[in-house]
Protein backbone atom coordinates (compact mmCIF):
# COMPACT_ATOMS: atom_id res chain seq x y z
CA UNK A 1 0.00 0.00 0.00
CA UNK A 2 1.23 3.57 -0.74
CA UNK A 3 0.06 7.17 -0.25
CA UNK A 4 0.78 10.32 -1.73
CA UNK A 5 0.96 13.41 1.18
CA UNK A 6 1.47 17.06 1.44
CA UNK A 7 4.01 18.67 3.55
CA UNK A 8 5.77 21.73 3.46
CA UNK A 9 4.48 22.63 -0.09
CA UNK A 10 5.93 19.71 -1.75
CA UNK A 11 4.08 15.79 -2.46
CA UNK A 12 5.53 12.86 -1.42
CA UNK A 13 5.05 9.28 -2.62
CA UNK A 14 5.05 6.97 0.47
CA UNK A 15 4.73 3.36 1.84
CA UNK A 16 4.95 1.63 5.51
CA UNK A 17 9.01 1.99 6.10
CA UNK A 18 10.27 4.42 3.73
CA UNK A 19 12.57 7.12 4.73
CA UNK A 20 11.58 10.40 3.83
CA UNK A 21 13.41 14.11 4.26
CA UNK A 22 10.75 17.01 4.37
CA UNK A 23 11.10 20.50 5.43
CA UNK A 24 11.83 21.08 9.15
CA UNK A 25 8.65 19.64 11.50
CA UNK A 26 8.26 20.36 15.34
CA UNK A 27 9.28 17.85 17.57
CA UNK A 28 11.97 16.17 18.95
CA UNK A 29 13.38 12.76 17.71
CA UNK A 30 11.11 9.66 18.41
CA UNK A 31 8.32 12.31 17.99
CA UNK A 32 5.40 10.59 16.41
CA UNK A 33 3.41 12.63 13.07
CA UNK A 34 0.25 12.41 11.69
CA UNK A 35 -0.56 13.75 8.22
CA UNK A 36 -3.75 14.19 7.45
CA UNK A 37 -3.45 15.56 4.08
CA UNK A 38 -3.47 12.48 2.20
CA UNK A 39 -4.14 13.33 -1.98
CA UNK A 40 -3.85 9.65 -3.11
CA UNK A 41 -4.32 6.35 -1.65
CA UNK A 42 -3.12 2.74 -3.80
CA UNK A 43 -3.58 -0.40 -2.27
CA UNK A 44 -5.24 -4.05 -3.17
CA UNK A 45 -8.58 -2.35 -3.53
CA UNK A 46 -6.79 -0.10 -6.32
CA UNK A 47 -6.41 3.63 -6.45
CA UNK A 48 -8.36 6.28 -4.49
CA UNK A 49 -7.98 9.52 -5.15
CA UNK A 50 -9.32 12.85 -2.99
CA UNK A 51 -10.85 16.27 -4.18
CA UNK A 52 -8.03 17.47 -2.96
CA UNK A 53 -7.98 15.03 -0.13
CA UNK A 54 -8.95 11.74 1.45
CA UNK A 55 -11.66 12.10 3.82
CA UNK A 56 -10.61 9.96 7.10
CA UNK A 57 -7.40 9.03 5.87
CA UNK A 58 -3.63 9.24 7.46
CA UNK A 59 -0.06 8.02 7.55
CA UNK A 60 1.87 7.71 10.53
CA UNK A 61 5.57 8.60 10.60
CA UNK A 62 8.23 9.21 13.39
CA UNK A 63 10.52 11.83 13.65
CA UNK A 64 14.43 10.40 13.33
CA UNK A 65 16.17 13.36 13.22
CA UNK A 66 16.05 17.44 12.38
CA UNK A 67 19.28 18.98 10.52
CA UNK A 68 20.72 20.92 8.24
CA UNK A 69 20.62 20.05 4.29
CA UNK A 70 23.01 20.22 2.03
CA UNK A 71 25.03 23.65 1.52
CA UNK A 72 23.74 26.02 -1.41
CA UNK A 73 26.02 28.68 -2.84
CA UNK A 74 24.90 31.70 -3.85
CA UNK A 75 27.38 34.04 -6.14
CA UNK A 76 26.23 37.28 -7.52
CA UNK A 77 28.46 39.23 -10.11
CA UNK A 78 28.43 42.11 -11.86
CA UNK A 79 30.79 42.15 -14.97
CA UNK A 80 33.53 44.68 -15.81
CA UNK A 81 32.76 46.43 -12.32
CA UNK A 82 34.27 44.11 -9.96
CA UNK A 83 31.44 43.17 -7.59
CA UNK A 84 31.13 39.67 -6.30
CA UNK A 85 29.19 38.28 -3.49
CA UNK A 86 29.10 34.61 -2.18
CA UNK A 87 26.74 33.56 0.49
CA UNK A 88 25.85 30.27 1.58
CA UNK A 89 22.50 28.76 2.88
CA UNK A 90 22.03 25.67 3.98
CA UNK A 91 18.09 24.84 5.01
CA UNK A 92 16.47 23.22 8.11
CA UNK A 93 14.86 19.15 7.15
CA UNK A 94 13.48 16.44 9.17
CA UNK A 95 14.29 12.71 8.35
CA UNK A 96 10.97 10.93 9.14
CA UNK A 97 10.63 7.24 9.03
CA UNK A 98 6.49 6.13 7.74
CA UNK A 99 5.43 3.33 10.25
CA UNK A 100 1.97 3.54 9.00
CA UNK A 101 -1.27 4.04 6.66
CA UNK A 102 -4.59 4.13 7.09
CA UNK A 103 -7.50 5.01 4.90
CA UNK A 104 -10.16 3.91 2.14
CA UNK A 105 -10.45 0.59 3.69
CA UNK A 106 -7.10 -0.49 3.73
CA UNK A 107 -4.88 -0.11 7.13
CA UNK A 108 -0.74 -0.73 6.63
CA UNK A 109 2.04 -0.86 9.10
CA UNK A 110 5.33 -1.08 9.24
CA UNK A 111 7.02 -3.83 11.44
CA UNK A 112 10.55 -2.79 11.77
CA UNK A 113 11.88 -1.07 14.74
CA UNK A 114 13.01 2.72 14.15
CA UNK A 115 16.13 3.55 14.49
CA UNK A 116 17.02 6.96 15.67
CA UNK A 117 20.38 6.91 14.36
CA UNK A 118 21.30 10.07 12.64
CA UNK A 119 23.24 10.76 9.79
CA UNK A 120 26.27 12.06 10.98
CA UNK A 121 26.33 9.07 12.69
CA UNK A 122 25.74 6.70 9.82
CA UNK A 123 28.08 8.44 8.00
CA UNK A 124 30.94 7.59 10.92
CA UNK A 125 29.81 3.93 10.87
CA UNK A 126 30.26 3.34 6.99
CA UNK A 127 33.84 4.52 7.32
CA UNK A 128 34.61 2.75 10.33
CA UNK A 129 34.98 5.53 12.83
CA UNK A 130 31.82 4.85 14.81
CA UNK A 131 31.85 6.60 17.89
CA UNK A 132 33.15 5.63 21.23
CA UNK A 133 31.59 5.26 24.47
CA UNK A 134 34.54 4.04 26.71
CA UNK A 135 38.41 4.64 26.03
CA UNK A 136 40.77 2.82 28.30
CA UNK A 137 44.12 3.03 28.57
CA UNK A 138 46.23 1.84 25.88
CA UNK A 139 48.61 -1.11 26.00
CA UNK A 140 51.87 -1.91 24.03
CA UNK A 141 52.71 -5.30 21.63
CA UNK A 142 55.61 -6.66 20.94
CA UNK A 143 55.29 -5.26 17.56
CA UNK A 144 55.40 -2.14 18.92
CA UNK A 145 52.13 -1.29 17.85
CA UNK A 146 49.57 0.04 20.40
CA UNK A 147 46.63 -1.82 21.09
CA UNK A 148 43.56 -0.30 22.07
CA UNK A 149 40.16 -2.02 22.88
CA UNK A 150 36.91 0.31 22.87
CA UNK A 151 33.45 -0.42 22.70
CA UNK A 152 31.03 1.12 20.55
CA UNK A 153 27.24 3.06 20.66
CA UNK A 154 25.56 -0.42 20.48
CA UNK A 155 28.16 -2.35 23.28
CA UNK A 156 30.04 -4.22 20.66
CA UNK A 157 33.86 -4.54 21.36
CA UNK A 158 36.02 -3.54 18.65
CA UNK A 159 39.68 -3.47 18.70
CA UNK A 160 41.89 -1.25 16.88
CA UNK A 161 46.09 -1.65 16.43
CA UNK A 162 47.67 1.93 16.00
CA UNK A 163 50.86 1.66 14.72
CA UNK A 164 53.37 4.02 15.65
CA UNK A 165 56.36 4.57 13.26
CA UNK A 166 59.38 7.13 14.37
CA UNK A 167 59.40 10.40 13.29
CA UNK A 168 61.04 11.00 9.84
CA UNK A 169 64.53 12.54 10.41
CA UNK A 170 64.96 16.20 10.52
CA UNK A 171 67.65 17.45 7.71
CA UNK A 172 70.47 19.36 8.54
CA UNK A 173 70.01 22.91 7.13
CA UNK A 174 72.29 23.59 3.61
CA UNK A 175 75.93 25.14 4.07
CA UNK A 176 75.68 28.76 2.32
CA UNK A 177 78.66 29.09 0.27
CA UNK A 178 80.72 31.75 1.02
CA UNK A 179 81.03 34.90 -1.17
CA UNK A 180 83.70 35.32 -3.72
CA UNK A 181 86.53 37.57 -3.52
CA UNK A 182 86.42 40.58 -5.86
CA UNK A 183 89.18 40.26 -8.54
CA UNK A 184 91.66 42.89 -8.00
CA UNK A 185 93.86 43.85 -10.65
CA UNK A 186 97.50 44.31 -10.45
Amino acid sequence: MYAVIKTGGKQYRVQPGDVIVVEKLDGDAGAAIKFDSVLMLGGDKGITLGAPLIDGASVAATLVETRKGEKIKIFKKIRRQGYRRTNGHRQMESVLRITGIDGAGEKANWDGETSLMTKAEMNLRARGLATRVEAPAPTKTRSGSTKVVVKDVEGATVEAAIVESSPPAKKAPAKKAAPKAPKTEA
